[in-house]
């Protein structure tokens, strides 16, 4: 898989961010997460004698702010010379559940609704729905 070239820019009031020659664009956010990722499959892989990471399984939750094509796209470009070369990431998605602060009922997020199904209060805490951790690798 061949990365397209790519430049840097930094709009203004906008964080730094990345574009690729087909116009997308992925924050540094995701960069910095990517690289403490490979950083993680990198000592792992090591430490267990791997000659290459051939996957990484990641889990990611519904309303975490990580965007899977701008992860992929990081991924591709920094791992380059390293044992996690060409690995392929697979991306879990967990559902978003909250728990209603006024009747502690506890409920998914449905179509961006956060309204409490059992007694129509507005919000309540972020049970799951924030995860971004590596599951698993696979090596060779």
């Amino acid at each position: 898989m061949t990365s397209a070239p790519c430049r840097f820019s930094t709009p203004a009031r906008l964080p730094a961010v990345l574009i690729d020659s087909a116009g997308r664009i992925a924050t540094v956010h995701e960069l910095a997460v990517t690289q403490s990722m490979l950083n993680l499959a990198l000592e792992h892989a090591e430490r267990a004698g791997a000659q290459r990471i051939t996957h990484i399984n990641l889990v990611v939750g519904e309303i975490a702010s990580i965007v899977d094509d701008s992860v992929q796209f990081y991924f591709d470009f920094i791992s380059k010379d390293t044992l996690a070369e060409g690995a392929q990431l697979s991306f879990k998605r967990l559902p978003a559940r909250f728990r209603c602060s006024a009747c502690g009922q506890e409920f998914p997020l449905r179509d961006g609704n956060w309204i409490c199904p059992a007694c129509q209060r507005l919000g309540g805490e972020v049970i799951s729905g924030r995860e971004f951790y590596m599951e698993s690798i696979e090596v060779e």
